[in-house]
């Protein structure tokens, strides 16, 4: 709670009954205040340096360089692209590599951001996304890997698996857990799930 310090642990086992009720409470206090607290700056679009919105209608996951782009600039470059009197290849607004042509290549560009930890490339495993098998017991553990490595969706997606009993066994309690961790993260679908 932080309420008190202690000089020893035979001084914390002595005076630490006097105030527990008050350490508890402010405990509650402190989680509450981190789980309803305004959630983070949003991120910025590494072209434009506009804000990126939370939701995922206006901004773009790019498999080859694992960046979020806002629509306007993957849109502002197929313009130039198509308004262009010179041929210009289709490519990444970031890191200029060609876009895709084929399923098997968005698989393959998928794993190989998965072997390099990308969160968000680890969250796209599920239930047979990104031409993945449909495994949820693997999913549920790439989850918990892109949890780790700090992702707020992967946190609600865990809540949503423990909610639902998709590849693990239901449990109330760790679904509200990864929920107030997504919540805490600022994802909007986990605070609503939360009341």
């Amino acid at each position: 709670c932080k309420l008190v310090k202690y000089c020893s642990v035979t001084c914390q086992k002595a005076h630490r009954p006097r105030h527990k009720k008050q350490c508890k409470r402010r405990a509650a206090e402190l989680f509450d205040e981190a789980l309803f607290q305004e959630p983070p700056p949003k991120d910025d679009c590494p072209i434009c340096f506009l804000p990126l919105w939370f939701g995922t209608e206006n901004r773009i996951y790019q498999s080859c360089c694992g960046k979020f782009l806002c629509s306007g600039c993957v849109n502002a470059v197929k313009a130039e692209r198509t308004n262009s009197l010179r041929n210009i290849p289709p490519h990444c607004p970031f890191c200029r590599t060609p876009t895709l042509t084929s399923h098997e290549e968005l698989i393959e560009r998928c794993k190989k951001r998965m072997k390099a930890n990308d969160s968000m490339a680890l969250c796209h495993y599920h239930e047979g996304g990104m031409g993945s098998p449909q495994d949820l017991e693997k999913a549920t553990g790439l989850w918990l890997q892109a949890a780790e490595l700090g992702s707020i969706h992967a946190h609600y997606l865990l809540g949503q698996a423990y909610y639902d009993g998709d590849g693990v066994e239901k449990d109330m309690k760790k679904a509200n857990y990864y929920w107030e961790r997504a919540a805490m993260g600022g994802h909007v679908q986990a605070r609503h799930n939360l009341g």
